[in-house]
């Protein structure tokens, strides 16, 4: 039985996130039901990283099996028919090992939050990322993100509502850029908790704003208290990266 790999692309905002759900339409739902319009197999997709309502993906993972073979380059475009007019792209499709497995294998998962910093509103740019016209200094969120990297006990950073049986995480990869009106947190880990990037976004920019220092980012992390870190940033500002497998890229 052979097994693909997707490679996916997609707008978050009209999804109630990646898994199925009772409550409103996932993207897991309109891709399994592409696959099955396109073979009429019925199969279950396995993603790198469960998404929430209205959170992007530039490179999503997610893998399936078929009971008969297909070419990659048939699948990708068949499914891409199928999932009209739904803002999801099948980017690339591959043949992969009969133990490939999108999330358990893999070894690190790439965040991306984009903060957009201007008064004016946005339009290109509306439902994608976050807006906030209060000046911010993108070299202090630098600096504060710097003191979240390493093995901690991220509770403070955590939903209350996280699953996760421990708090306890490594994040190996924090960096803040700014440039014009963008400001860009790229974050690396081997897995991250239920609204960790968002909350530490959120503490960020409350450093930007001048509200926080950096002491007072690593005082909410040692708390191990959600109530002690900032607000979770909006959902519209975040995009699951990539999923790397094999050896961790080196930063």
């Amino acid at each position: 039985m052979p097994r693909y790999k997707l490679t996916i692309e997609y707008d978050g905002g009209g999804f109630v996130g990646w898994q199925r759900q009772e409550n409103g339409l996932s993207v897991q739902q309109v891709l399994e039901e592409a696959i099955k319009k396109f073979c009429g197999e019925a199969t279950t997709l396995f993603g790198a990283g469960r998404t929430d309502t209205g959170v992007h993906a530039l490179g999503q993972v997610a893998h399936f099996d078929l009971a008969e073979a297909a070419e990659v380059d048939t699948i990708r475009d068949a499914l891409n028919f199928h999932v009209k007019p739904a803002a999801i792209s099948i980017l690339a499709t591959e043949l992969v090992d009969d133990d490939f497995h999108a999330r358990f294998l893999a070894t690190e998962r790439a965040y991306l939050y984009r903060i957009i910093n201007r008064r004016s509103p946005l339009t290109l740019d509306k439902g994608r990322a976050w807006h906030v016209i209060v000046p911010l200094d993108s070299e202090a969120m630098a600096e504060a993100g710097r003191a979240l990297v390493g093995f901690y006990d991220f509770t403070s950073f955590r939903s209350v509502h996280c699953q996760a049986e421990s708090a306890k995480k490594t994040m190996n990869h924090i960096v803040v850029t700014r440039q014009d009106e963008e400001i860009q947190l790229l974050l690396r880990a081997p897995s991250f908790l239920h609204n960790q990037v968002r909350i530490i976004a959120g503490t960020l920019a409350w450093v930007g704003e001048g509200k926080w220092t950096t002491g007072e980012v690593v005082d909410a992390l040692a708390a191990c208290d959600r109530s002690a870190a900032g607000p979770t940033a909006p959902p519209e500002g975040l995009y699951f990266l990539e999923a790397i497998y094999g050896e961790k890229k080196k930063q």
